[in-house]
């Protein structure tokens, strides 16, 4: 009997193109049209940890660089931890949550979707 193995994990962050083209766009509109992403975590939120996103033009000393549909992402390397494997997505419409992190490392997640425990 051959047995199937699970694909691993990537060890990177992704952020799709719908995410990147919406991270542009807020960009222009804040007059920041070279901005880029820094994507974390910190303590707090109902289910202990809480992500992070803000709107920065240079990395941290510390920060691991992803680049993906021409959006440069900034990870500290303590979040990286919390986030390898991420998805960043983004979902608009009339029942859009906004930006959506698919987190393979999430192991408890709250109802808004912006906290997670692993």
């Amino acid at each position: 009997m051959t047995q199937v193995r699970e694909k691993p994990k990537p060890l990177t962050i992704s952020i799709s193109k719908e995410a990147a083209d919406h991270v542009s766009s807020f960009a222009s509109q804040a007059g920041k049209p070279d901005g880029n992403l820094r994507v974390g975590v910190k303590g707090g939120g109902c289910s202990g940890l809480t992500y992070v996103l803000d709107l920065v033009d240079e990395p941290r000393e510390d920060d691991k660089l992803i680049e993906e549909h021409g959006m440069k992402l900034f990870v500290d390397r303590k979040s990286y931890v919390f986030l390898a494997g991420t998805i960043l997505e983004y979902s608009g419409g009339l029942n859009g949550k906004g930006f959506v992190f698919n987190n393979p490392n999430a192991k408890t997640t709250c109802g808004c979707g912006t906290s997670f425990g692993v």
